[in-house]
C-alpha cells in the first residue's frame, strides 16, 4: 500500500515558502514534490485542499515575490476591484516603482526606460508574472485587505497602455459600471499625467469607454464597432410606448430605430431565450430593426455584421447620414 504523503498540521490549508518548511524540518525537499502540495511559484507552494484563485496567488506574489512596494496592476488588479476574472493560471501583472530597482544586474532593472514590461523567466522567481517599471504615485495605490493593489484610475491608466484598444475600453467600462472611478477623473488623471507614456491612450480610452456597458462583449461589440465607423450607439436603451416600458436594448441607434442585441451564451437557457423573443418581438409594432449577434460572429465575421448594421442604418436614415 503507498505511503500517505506527510502533510503536517502547521501546513495544512495554507500557502507557504517551501525552503522556510524545509529549514524548520516540517517537510524535506521530496516531500515537497508529493501529491500532498502544490507549486504556484518557485518556492511557494499551497496545500491542495486549498482553492487556488487569481486572488491566492495574487497573495502570494504580493507577499513572497516583490520587492517592498510593488502593486499588482492591470488586469490582475481590475479583478481585484471587482471587474472581470483571471483565471488561476494566467500571469499576474505586477508594477514595480522605480525607486525600488537597485541597479544594471538586478533582474528589476528597467535599463533605464521609465516604462518598461517584461515577463518573468520561466525558470526565474518571476516566472507566472508580468513585470511592468513605471513612476508610482503616492495616490495610486490602494491596500486591499493587506495587498497593495493599483488604484481604479491608475489601473485604467494601466490597461490603456498595456492593451489593445477594445480590450483596455471593456476594463474602462467595468470600473465605471461599479462607480469606482468616473469619466471626469479619469479625464483629469491623464491631463495631470500630459507628456508621459500613456496619458494620450487613456484620453482615448476613456472618450470610447460606456458606463452603461452591462458584459465584456457588449463592451467590445459597442467598440469595435464604433472603430468601424459607425456612428456611436445609445447603451442600455429603452423603448416606451404612451409612457409604458416595451423594451430594453443592448446597443440602439434610437434616430434610426435600429438596434443590436448580443445572444451570449446565457441564451442556452430556454426561458430566458422565450423571454428575450418575446421581449423584442415587441418592438416590431415599434418599426424597430434590431440585429443579433452571437459569439461566434464577434469572433468569425465581424466585418460582415458590420455591414449589415451599416446597411440597416443606411436604410433608416436620411441619404449619407449613416
Amino acid at each position: 500500500m503507498p505511503k500517505s504523503p506527510r502533510r503536517p498540521p502547521q501546513l495544512r490549508g495554507r500557502i507557504f515558502r517551501g525552503s522556510a518548511a524545509v529549514s524548520r524540518g516540517l517537510l524535506s525537499r521530496n516531500d515537497l514534490r508529493s501529491s500532498a502540495w502544490r507549486p504556484l511559484f518557485r518556492d511557494v507552494y499551497a496545500d491542495t485542499q486549498v482553492t487556488v484563485t487569481h486572488r491566492t496567488r495574487c497573495l502570494a506574489v504580493g507577499r513572497w515575490l516583490t520587492p517592498p512596494g510593488t502593486a499588482i496592476a492591470g488586469r490582475s488588479a481590475a479583478a481585484l476591484h471587482g471587474v472581470g476574472t483571471v483565471p488561476p493560471d494566467q500571469p499576474i501583472d505586477v508594477l514595480v516603482p522605480i525607486d525600488t530597482v537597485t541597479g544594471p544586474g538586478s533582474p528589476q532593472h528597467p535599463s533605464g526606460r521609465p516604462d518598461s514590461t517584461r515577463p518573468g523567466s520561466r525558470r526565474g522567481p518571476m516566472a507566472g508574472l508580468r513585470v511592468h517599471h513605471g513612476v508610482l504615485d503616492p495616490e495610486d495605490v490602494v491596500d486591499r485587505a493587506g495587498l497593495l493593489v493599483t488604484s481604479p484610475a491608475r489601473t485604467c491608466w494601466d490597461v490603456a497602455r498595456w492593451l489593445d484598444p477594445v480590450e483596455a475600453v471593456v476594463v474602462v467600462d467595468g470600473l465605471l459600471a461599479r462607480r469606482l472611478t468616473d469619466v471626469t477623473a479619469l479625464r483629469e488623471y491623464a491631463l495631470a499625467r500630459a507628456g508621459r507614456r500613456g496619458w494620450r491612450a487613456l484620453l482615448r480610452a476613456v472618450d470610447l469607454a460606456d458606463a452603461g456597458a452591462e458584459s465584456p462583449q457588449e463592451s467590445r461589440t459597442r467598440v469595435r464597432l464604433v472603430l468601424a465607423g459607425l456612428p456611436r450607439p445609445v447603451t442600455q436603451f429603452v423603448v416606451e410606448r404612451d409612457g409604458r416600458f416595451v423594451a430594453r436594448l443592448d446597443l440602439a441607434w434610437p434616430e434610426f430605430k435600429v438596434a443590436v442585441e448580443y445572444d451570449g451564451f446565457w441564451h442556452d437557457d430556454p426561458e430566458q431565450f422565450h423571454r428575450d423573443r418575446r421581449r423584442l418581438n415587441r418592438l416590431l409594432g415599434e418599426d424597430w430593426i434590431v440585429l443579433h449577434l452571437t459569439a461566434r460572429r464577434l469572433r468569425d465575421d465581424f466585418p460582415g455584421f458590420v455591414a449589415e448594421v451599416r446597411a440597416a442604418l443606411r436604410a433608416r436614415g436620411p441619404r449619407g447620414r449613416a
